[in-house]
């Protein structure tokens, strides 16, 4: 039987090398994690590919707040997926929809094939689609290798029969990757309740900058989390006892 992946979301090169360290399979590369991740820079793959020789893709997303692209925000897409295609990514995370909630099967159809070849992975747009079923068929059609679902709802665990039900649909066509609220102390049960092969987490600890402590009365990011002086990092120690938990025979 093959081990089960665990894939870390890293939005650093320092991210990178903490999900190297505690044992992830492959990287998802984004920015902005807070704003449900947007297209990392390319100094930021460059820094990672450097220190780790994961599989790693990278997210295509040019703005948060939906997956319905103008044509300029589209061809900011394409020419950001060119870039890194050069770059020698091994895939990208994307996707867009419709204004009615639907796939952009034209749109995605081409971002696969922009893509040449490479991994190609749907991210959560696909949990608010209006329709799943007719969604994850246009998904497959258009070339996707694997979708990141939460089941439709705000965890993987709590959205496991859904995700279940996503992959027997897809019945080995295309990889279904659960993501959402995947911790170490319930990875294994995401993988027992839906019968897939990996796991998709972003397991953070927060660490302190002192650097802002001069001036506490003011603040950069308003209401945003994490607030000056705060960041996120990946915590090698969780993705080392996830990897243990999806893998106890290992």
């Amino acid at each position: 039987m093959n081990p089960i992946q665990v894939e870390i979301v890293a939005c650093s090169a320092d991210d990178a090398v903490e999900a190297a360290r505690g044992g992830a399979s492959r990287l998802e590369i984004c920015g902005a994690l807070g704003q449900g991740g947007l297209t990392p820079s390319v100094g930021q793959w460059r820094a990672t590919r450097a220190q780790v020789d994961l599989p790693a893709i990278v997210m295509i997303r040019p703005r948060s707040g939906g997956f319905c692209y103008t044509d300029l925000e589209f061809d900011t897409m394409l020419r950001d997926l060119d870039a890194f295609l050069e770059e020698g990514v091994d895939g990208f995370v994307t996707g867009c929809l419709t204004a009615d909630g639907n796939p952009d099967a034209k749109r995605n159809a081409e971002l696969v094939r922009r893509a040449q070849g490479k991994v190609v992975m749907c991210h959560r747009c696909y949990d608010v689609v209006r329709d799943p079923h007719a969604a994850l068929e246009s998904l497959i059609d258009s070339g996707f290798t694997r979708v990141l679902t939460s089941g439709r709802s705000n965890s993987a665990l709590e959205g496991a029969p859904e995700i279940r039900r996503t992959v027997e649909q897809a019945a080995g066509r295309i990889e279904v990757v659960p993501g959402g609220g995947v911790r170490p102390e319930n990875a294994a049960e995401v993988v027992r309740l839906t019968g897939v092969n990996v796991v998709h987490l972003a397991p953070f600890v927060r660490r302190e900058d002192t650097s802002c402590q001069a001036n506490l009365d003011l603040s950069f990011a308003g209401s945003l989390d994490p607030a000056e002086g705060l960041f996120d990092l990946i915590d090698a120690a969780s993705v080392a006892a996830t990897v243990r938990a999806v893998n106890p025979n290992s």
